[in-house]
């Protein structure tokens, strides 16, 4: 048996990086603004936040991509404002697969990013704002690079997380090849298929392997950063 990829299987592949790099550049700032919020932010609703951050992790992703398609759908109200607004389309697209795999990658994101803020040093902010330096400088110089070993693990975990979503993607964009078929939802169509179990093992080890590689990335980065931030 041969691993190498047909050409069907490679537009599989490629898909699947296209959704899942777009779905972590577009949660990022998302994630950062809801982690600075439940790490540091005082306000009525502080909880709420924190509930609706973490819901995707322990409702089933059938319910998350039911509800992405009530809201986002064609006759859902947020989808027929984006689209009349910017012309962009959710429903059974690869935008939606997007919008999907960011819902369910976003609470990872930012409980790596919370836990870098968390451990932050005040005393060291107290200090910048001592010498005269305003919050947006003490934030860009003292605050951001502490916590960028955070925001770099917590941007390779929720590409991981992007690249393996399954129950979302299939309930909101369903599994249409060359539209929103993706490595996960590949992978079921054809184990379904009587004779299809090495084309679906070619994607599997593609999945782990791409899967191992972004965890690899993640352990790497946060420990070179915070060498850097150390100034070992």
């Amino acid at each position: 048996m041969t691993f190498g990829l047909s050409p069907a299987e490679w537009q599989v592949v490629a898909l699947s990086l296209q959704v899942a790099i777009w779905a972590t550049l577009a949660s990022l700032p998302f994630g950062i603004l809801a982690a600075m919020a439940l790490a540091r932010g005082r306000f009525w609703g502080r909880e709420a936040l924190n509930i609706a951050v973490h819901l995707p992790l322990v409702l089933p992703p059938v319910v998350t991509g039911y509800l992405l398609l009530v809201l986002f759908g064609s006759q859902g109200p947020l989808g027929r404002f984006f689209e009349a607004t910017l012309g962009l389309t959710f429903a059974f697209r690869w935008t939606g697969a997007a919008l999907a795999c960011a819902i369910m990658a976003f609470p990872l994101m930012v409980r790596a990013i919370r836990l870098a803020l968390d451990a932050v040093d005040p005393k060291l902010e107290e200090a910048a704002a001592t010498l005269g330096a305003s919050r947006l400088r003490i934030f860009a110089t003292v605050t951001l690079p502490l916590m960028l070993p955070g925001i770099l693990a917590g941007t390779v975990l929720g590409f991981a997380k992007a690249l393996g979503e399954f129950g979302a993607t299939i309930t909101f964009v369903s599994n249409i090849p060359g539209q929103t078929q993706t490595i996960p939802t590949a992978i079921y169509s054809l184990l379904q298929v009587p004779g299809q179990e090495n084309a679906a093992l070619r994607l599997i080890v593609m999945s782990i392997a791409l899967s191992a590689a972004a965890l690899v990335a993640s352990e790497w980065l946060a420990r070179n950063m915070a060498k850097r931030v150390r100034g070992s």
